[in-house]
């Protein structure tokens, strides 16, 4: 069991692995369970997953062209993207900046270990005052919790580092410098 409370065990299934989580676990740490993300689906039909598809390759595109595409005008595209923001369905829209230009592209991936029992709303309470942590997630395995790391340079990546390091109950860490990027895809 780690830090979370999760219990994780592999059992051989019919010819794969299976990583059987208690629904009540699973449910308390995943988004895709939750009732609000239910009814959030419920109310999706194929044209607005057109409109997400539409924005997810050209966030500036327009409603007009947008509606081209999935078959409505575009004050009807408008209204259908204003409610799947307000729904939470659309959560922004945002700008990728090359980290070299931006002057971020020195990273790292940390495992978080933490001491006893720890929430992941303190977690993420924990990670958010370190400004280089541009990512964080709890995990599978042996670790509690995957920070991720942008830092202008090796020396700011130390001091990131340490921030993290000697944050309430973390117990240890292990790191790992990102050296080159292979593949670094928008989802589709």
């Amino acid at each position: 069991m780690n830090a979370l409370g999760h219990a994780f065990a592999f059992q051989s299934g019919t010819g794969s692995t299976q990583l059987p989580v208690t629904a009540r676990s699973f449910r308390a740490h995943s988004p895709r369970l939750t009732q609000g993300c239910a009814a959030k689906l419920a109310n999706m039909d194929n044209i607005d997953r057109g409109i997400i598809d539409e924005l997810r390759k050209n966030a500036r595109a327009g409603y007009g062209d947008i509606g081209q595409v999935v078959g409505l005008s575009a004050s009807a595209v408008k209204r259908r993207v204003d409610r799947l923001v307000a729904d939470g369905v659309i959560r922004g829209f945002t700008v990728q900046v090359d980290p070299a230009i931006d002057g971020r592209s020195t990273e790292a991936y940390v495992e978080l270990f933490c001491r006893g029992t720890v929430a992941p709303a303190e977690l993420r309470r924990m990670m958010s005052g370190v400004p280089e942590v541009v990512g964080a997630c709890t995990v599978s395995g042996s670790a509690d919790a995957m920070v991720h790391i942008r830092a202008r340079s090796i020396p700011a990546l130390e001091d990131a580092l340490e921030r993290v390091r000697v944050a309430p109950n973390v117990d240890h860490t292990r790191s790992s410098i990102v050296l080159s990027r292979l593949i670094d895809r928008p989802i589709d």
